[in-house]
């Protein structure tokens, strides 16, 4: 499975954090989320993950605000 996500387009909602702590993280730096082990590629992160992590992701992508998650197959 793979997780994708727009770093750059990212609002710090925190989100994806409350329902993911394990793959996600908010940056201290400047207050985006962070995909844990996530590279980037080209404008994307992304990582890819065991099918266990599925569900809490997919909850992460639909309650992002600005729609900038993606999990596929």
């Amino acid at each position: 499975m793979l997780i994708q996500f727009q770093r750059e387009k990212c609002i710090g909602c925190n989100y994806c954090v409350e329902v993911c702590p394990e793959r996600w993280q908010m940056s201290r730096r400047d207050g985006k989320s962070v995909l844990l082990g996530g590279k980037l590629k080209r404008n994307m992160v992304q990582v890819e993950v065991g099918e266990h992590e599925r569900d809490a992701n997919e909850k992460a992508a639909e309650i992002c605000p600005v729609k900038i998650i993606r999990v596929s197959p």
